[in-house]
Order: structure tokens, then C-alpha cells, then sequence
């Protein structure tokens, strides 16, 4: 099964016995109640990984807010990777990206009746949010990105796992990717083995399973990514294209900052033959001459063919920008994606977490 071959840095294994040491003694502290983690009296899902970026937090924290908000007032709390504002914030449709975060900010703009926050200290920000008059009507709290953040005992803990990159397979930082050792799966309820294939054989299944080494307390699921409308960014005046719709020889610049470019990248080639990729770092911040170089690797391709794809969370700031180049803003279009649950694990996880969502509310508590 050669998607679980990646390429590893043996040469830090020295720096990685050291980086385990420290996640061992924090982990030992709290599970020695040394260190304090705190319950609070209304439902709290976290949503996070063990592996440094690629899982799919952002379209699986969607996913709650989809399935909970129209019979609950959901709240989502991120820490707002790489803002400028620091403390508890709450996001608004117009807070400018370098204060909100890109994610945030783009699931304020999707889901705009969720109260969405951002705070470092999540203990903090789920005390400000339950505190707070504007917000006093909260019943449920998403934190995103939020497995290490151990100040807070959430009701449900799910754990996500990069399909290509599975934790049993890799190695704690600096070597590979993860953030804690294998071991500390054990404080999930929830495994979701996420960006599988579309179809999976039953031999994989059994074999995933097996390498994930769940526990008899845990629930596993397995998703993949749906791809959704390309949907221009700057302009109305344009439809929404099915990505059926591309033309093998339409010519793609797919710009994007996230952590794996690739499955996006071999998606598109299905639809059309030539994909120029222009990738940068995760939570990029586009600069005057990253547009120069888009601009010049745009209109290196042919006319009336060409088009530029990029992400919703790189949309964000491509949006704002005010040096982004007004000559190619009617060819950017944005590719949605959403999760898809496999095996028929929809209505087992959507039952998971509207019962417990519903055994622990505010109000089942009041009756």
C-alpha cells in the first residue's frame, strides 16, 4: 500500500528524542492531574490532529456546524493561526483576515449565524464566549484544531488522520510530522481517517483498522473530499462551473497555501490536462511579488484557455489584497470542498454527536 510512503528527516533523531521527552512529561502531568483540565457545563466537541497540518480540520469542522447549527446556536473557537490581534476576539463578516485568521474568517463568511471566536487560551475563550451578552444564547462549542490543547476536557474528542499520512506510520517532529506519539490516540472517542480514496476495498478497511489500533471505546469512520462548484471570486457576472465542465485543454494556475497541495492537484488533472501549481507555505501571506510571479506564470499560458484556481482558505486573503492584479481578477475562481463519510458512517456519526449534543445541553440539564 504505497500511500503510506513519505520521506522522513533521520538526521534529526537526536532533536526528536528531545521533542518527545517534553510532550512525555506535559502529557504525564496532566494525566497525573498535576496539570488541570477543566469540564464546562454545556457541550464542547474538539476537532484536531497529532500531525503538523493536511488533515482536514476546516471542511470537518463545517461539517458539525452544518449538521448542529439549525437546531442549536453553535459557536466555534479557533486560535486563529497566524493573526495579528492577540486574546479573545470575536470574528465578524468584515474582520479584517489578519486579525481573524483565515480559517475563521472564512467559516464566519459560510456560516454566518455561528458565533465564531478565536483565543489562544481556549479555557478563556470558552469562559468569555459563555460570558459575553452578545453570545449568551450559545449551546454548543466547536474547538478547532484543539487535540494538545489539554486545559480542556471536551464531551467529545475526535482525532483526525491524514489517510496518506497515517500516525502509526510516522514520527514525532522534527523527523516526520507529529506532534505526539502514537500512543496519545488513546484520548480520542472519536478516529476519522480522513482524504481516503473515493472507494476503498474491504482489505483496506480491515488493515486501516488494524494499523489505527482502536480501542473498544473509540468510533472509527473514514472519509474522503468532495469537490463542490468553482465559483468566481471577484465578479457575479460569472457562473459556477462543474469541474466536468473544465476542457481538457483548459490551461489551470492552481495557487495555493495549505500544507498538501497534492490530492487538490491530481483532482484537477482529471479535468483537464495541463495544471501549472504555484504552492506556497500553509496560512501564507501573499506579497506584492507573489503577485508579480502569478501574474507572469498566468499570462504565460494560453489565451481564452487559461484560468486560476485557488482555495477558499487562500481566497480569504487573496480577496483583501489591494495589489492584486486587476487584469487576472475575472479568471479566479475558488474550489469548495466538503466530506464525504464512507462505509455508510454518516448516520452513525451524525447520531454520536447530536445525541450527546443533546443529552448535555443547557436545556436538557434545566429539564
Amino acid at each position: 500500500m504505497s500511500h503510506f510512503s513519505f520521506r522522513v528527516s533521520r538526521w534529526m533523531f537526536p532533536f526528536a528524542l528531545l521533542y518527545g521527552l517534553g510532550v512525555w512529561v506535559r502529557n504525564l502531568l496532566f494525566d497525573l492531574k498535576i496539570l488541570h483540565s477543566r469540564s464546562f457545563q454545556l457541550p464542547v466537541i474538539s476537532v484536531g490532529n497529532m500531525t503538523a497540518g493536511g488533515t482536514g480540520k476546516t471542511p470537518h469542522v463545517e461539517y458539525l456546524i452544518r449538521l448542529l447549527a439549525g437546531q442549536h446556536q453553535v459557536a466555534v473557537l479557533s486560535r486563529g493561526y497566524k493573526r495579528t490581534s492577540k486574546g479573545f476576539q470575536l470574528v465578524e463578516e468584515n474582520t479584517p483576515v489578519d486579525e481573524a485568521g483565515d480559517e475563521p474568517l472564512q467559516m464566519k463568511r459560510k456560516y454566518p449565524a455561528i458565533y465564531m471566536a478565536v483565543d489562544k487560551d481556549r479555557c478563556h475563550g470558552i469562559d468569555q464566549l459563555c460570558s459575553n451578552p452578545k453570545t449568551d444564547n450559545l449551546e454548543v462549542v466547536l474547538l478547532d484544531d484543539a487535540y494538545q490543547h489539554r486545559y480542556v476536557t471536551p464531551g467529545e474528542n475526535i482525532l483526525l488522520v491524514n489517510y496518506h499520512r497515517l500516525i502509526s506510520e510516522d514520527w514525532l517532529l522534527p523527523v516526520g510530522r507529529l506532534r505526539e506519539p502514537f500512543m496519545q490516540k488513546r484520548r480520542a472517542s472519536i478516529i476519522i481517517v480522513t482524504k481516503c480514496p473515493e472507494m476503498l476495498s474491504p482489505i483496506e478497511y480491515r488493515i486501516l483498522r488494524k494499523k489505527m489500533g482502536v480501542y473498544p471505546y473509540q468510533s472509527l469512520f473514514f472519509t474522503s473530499i468532495g469537490y463542490r462548484k468553482l465559483t468566481p471570486l471577484f465578479t457575479t457576472s460569472l457562473p459556477e462551473l462543474e469541474l466536468k465542465e473544465l476542457k481538457k485543454t483548459q490551461q489551470i494556475l492552481l495557487v495555493t497555501g495549505i500544507a498538501s497541495p497534492k490530492i487538490l492537484n491530481e483532482k484537477l488533472s482529471q479535468y483537464t490536462s495541463h495544471i501549472d501549481l504555484l504552492s506556497f507555505a500553509d496560512h501564507h501571506r501573499f506579497t506584492e511579488n507573489d503577485m508579480k510571479i502569478m501574474e507572469q506564470r498566468f499570462l504565460a499560458l494560453e489565451e481564452n484557455k487559461r484560468c486560476i484556481v485557488t482555495t477558499e482558505k487562500d481566497a480569504m486573503r487573496l480577496f483583501t489584497l489591494p495589489y492584486f492584479p486587476d487584469a487576472l481578477r475575472p479568471f479566479v475562481y475558488v474550489l469548495p470542498i466538503e466530506v464525504n463519510f464512507l462505509r455508510n458512517g454518516q448516520t452513525n456519526f451524525n447520531n454520536l454527536i447530536t445525541n450527546y449534543v443533546n443529552k448535555n445541553s443547557r436545556n436538557s440539564k434545566l429539564s
